[in-house]
């Protein structure tokens, strides 16, 4: 096993650590998970750079990179909604947004077909996490100034979230095999 992949694999490994120091800490702000958090998704961006800088890109690693970074974002949604920070509605589009997409990846890799993210969703990526973060710090430091920025992150989130998908669904639909629909 490579580098990349034991940094992603470590990852996976954070999902429950932070899960539990949510549930330790919570409610009010969350401190010590929104770091475990934060240090769990700059993984993301290690392993990746290792894979590409040292040529070490994997199926394995295809796979489970993607999937450690749903499972730690689907992770924090949902506690968030079980302690009433966040409707559950939000939360319901942004995971299904994620299986569909994960989805249809999956059937353009089995016709050979590898789809690469687009700006649309690196965006999706970056708000989804800020607003996360927000919401686990409870609005740190906007809280002080009156701004609502963890619900104004999670609802730019939001938006991002069926952009990125719909623009996704639209560039690749091409790449299905129609016979199968």
């Amino acid at each position: 096993m490579n580098l990349a992949n034991k940094i992603t694999l470590f990852r996976v490994f954070l999902v429950p650590i932070f899960i539990i120091s949510f549930l330790l800490e919570s409610p009010g702000p969350t401190y010590i998970s929104a770091a475990i958090f934060v240090f769990a998704s700059l993984t993301d961006t290690l392993d990746g750079y290792i894979a590409r800088s040292r040529n070490l890109v994997t199926n394995f690693g295809k796979f489970v990179d993607p999937l450690a970074d749903k499972v730690l974002t689907s992770a924090a949604l949902i506690l968030l909604v079980g302690t009433g920070t966040i409707p559950s509605w939000v939360v319901i589009l942004i995971i299904t947004r994620e299986f569909t997409i994960s989805g249809f990846r999956m059937i353009a890799a089995s016709e050979g077909v590898t789809i690469a993210a687009s700006p649309w969703g690196k965006l999706k990526t970056i708000t989804q996490l800020i607003a996360i973060v927000l919401l686990l710090l409870d609005n740190f430091p906007f809280m002080y100034l009156s701004i609502p920025m963890d619900m104004i992150m999670l609802y730019i989130a939001l938006i991002l979230t069926i952009i990125s998908g719909v623009d996704y669904i639209v560039r690749n639909i091409g790449n299905l095999n129609m016979n199968d629909i």
